[in-house]
């Protein structure tokens, strides 16, 4: 059976171990069509093992890791394509597609991949780059959506949309309002009250 790289020979001992894990060759085959990753965008992990690498061979799958629908599916997955061998201890040798705070040098924990779902579910209800901004001042996702303001051209333009919405200053302050600082009221705002990441989406800070 042909992988990314390399081969899954079907061998009778290969077939019992897959049994083992809820799978037939063919199902596998099917298995594999269906989780490859096509590295267009979507969260993704090059799985191999330790054995294999020691041996010199990169012998794997990129495996997109929303078409799971739970950890131990992923998992059951990750070994059907490595019952080459009695024990595989997992390898993920290359990742794509998620925040570098869910990248393991080792292999992905079950804390990880929720994590990676949460993300993944989040940027297909808004922007990826408002998701990947919340990322640049957070380590989890746990507030992205209490936290998320929108998105703004600037800290400036910002500040006049808070300063919109809170006051009217043209009838408190008359013709002085023309004189207000709202370039020095958004560097306040995001100096103590919000964040503004690289792709201009404000988040609150909770």
């Amino acid at each position: 059976m042909r992988l990314q790289f390399g081969e899954l020979n079907i061998t009778p001992r290969v077939e019992e171990r897959l049994a083992e894990l809820g799978y037939t060759s063919e199902e596998l085959q099917e298995a594999v069509s269906e989780h490859k990753s096509g590295c267009d965008g979507e969260p993704s992990v090059y799985v191999g093992t330790y054995g294999k690498y020691n041996e010199g061979s990169l012998c794997g799958l990129w495996i997109d890791l929303s078409s799971f629908s739970d950890y131990d599916e992923f998992i059951d997955f990750c070994n059907a394509i490595h019952a080459d061998e009695p024990d595989p201890e997992l390898m993920a040798q290359d990742y794509e597609g998620f925040p570098r705070q869910w990248y393991n040098e080792g292999f992905m924990s079950e804390e990880d991949f929720d994590h990676i779902q949460e993300y993944t579910e989040l940027c297909d209800k808004y922007d990826v780059d408002a998701v990947d901004d919340y990322m640049e001042f957070e380590d989890t996702l746990d507030n992205f959506e209490e936290a998320y303001c929108g998105e703004w051209d600037s800290e400036e333009d910002f500040a006049r949309h808070i300063v919109e919405e809170c006051w009217d200053i043209e009838r408190t302050m008359g013709d002085l309002s023309r004189y207000f600082d709202y370039e020095a009221f958004g560097r306040d705002l995001f100096m103590y009250d919000y964040n503004m990441g690289a792709n201009n989406h404000v988040f609150r800070r909770i």
